[in-house]
């Protein structure tokens, strides 16, 4: 079943709110999300900035030790205008360079959906005419989190949140612990387009058209957020400093393996060593984001 939702308010914290809707396992959702400040398709700010989200939806089912599946089948920008910040965070460079970093200002991107392009408008720089080919994701969603926390969003842990990792696009399926009765689901921070790590501390951020499909996996019980597309599975760990991170993702996916997929101990780290590979997420938020791949072609059938 098709379940459309329009949003009248945002939050700037995942978990701490009442939902604002009820959805049964295996329905679709169809909503809206507005940009990182808060300005939605028509360019009106509606919510704070920070990446307000759409929700919290209940979803029918869902309880504390079971895993929420969100099969991301629709992320289109519902405006041609895009935004994000024109200078890498200090902490991504040498620290003797950081005084060399220019002035920080909003540039200004055409986002053109019906040719998949993004063109850069202002500044005006040596680049010249800039184009790149739009890949949309949700740069931040996820479920409320363990302990019935309130966390930020412009944050992540092991209930997701804004984890800004390019492989949660179209065709995707994400799969969230649940900690929360009705796992409490919240999506938002959109980007047209992102280059590894975000960082800028911003993407080509923009308002977006959604479409999501929730199913709750009752007894599946996983400790950090996983991903799957058609030829990866992955797993994202959230800390700070990054080699945390890449703990908890290559943990994750270790158990993934034996789990899932029937390695014994030894098989699952030696097929790890050999066809693993990291993506970085998010390096400019308080935690960063690291993600452990595996190519499904070499996963046991």
């Amino acid at each position: 079943m098709k379940h459309r939702f329009q949003p009248t308010h945002y939050y700037n914290t995942l978990g701490g709110h009442e939902p604002v809707d009820h959805i049964r396992d295996g329905d679709t959702l169809i909503t809206t999300t507005v940009d990182a400040r808060g300005y939605d398709a028509a360019g009106n700010q509606v919510a704070q900035r920070g990446n307000p989200q759409t929700g919290p939806f209940y979803v029918e089912g869902a309880a504390p030790g079971d895993t929420l599946a969100v099969q991301i089948e629709r992320i289109t920008p519902s405006r041609e205008h895009g935004w994000n910040s024109t200078v890498a965070a200090a902490h991504v460079v040498d620290p003797g360079y950081v005084k060399e970093l220019p002035e920080g200002i909003l540039a200004d991107w055409c986002v053109d959906v019906g040719r998949g392009v993004a063109t850069l408008v202002e500044p005006v720089t040596k680049i010249g005419v800039f184009s790149v080919p739009i890949k949309p994701m949700l740069g931040c969603f996820g479920v409320a989190p363990k302990g019935g926390q309130a966390l930020g969003t412009g944050t992540s842990a092991e209930n997701g949140g804004n984890m800004d990792y390019r492989g949660f696009c179209v065709g995707a399926t994400a799969y969230f612990p649940v900690f929360a009765e009705g796992a409490l689901f919240y999506l938002g921070d959109g980007h047209a387009q992102q280059g590894d790590g975000e960082i800028l501390g911003s993407s080509i951020e923009i308002s977006m058209d959604v479409q999501v499909t929730l199913r709750v996996l009752k007894g599946k019980q996983i400790n950090w957020p996983r991903g799957e597309d058609a030829e990866w599975i992955f797993a994202c760990g959230n800390a700070r400093p990054l080699d945390q991170a890449l703990q908890h993702a290559t943990t994750e996916m270790l158990r993934w393996l034996q789990e899932d997929y029937g390695l014994d101990a030894r098989g699952a780290h030696i097929l790890l060593g050999h066809t693993v590979r990291y993506d970085i997420g998010n390096v400019f938020d308080p935690a960063y984001t690291v993600v452990c791949k595996v190519p499904k072609s070499v996963l046991p059938r």
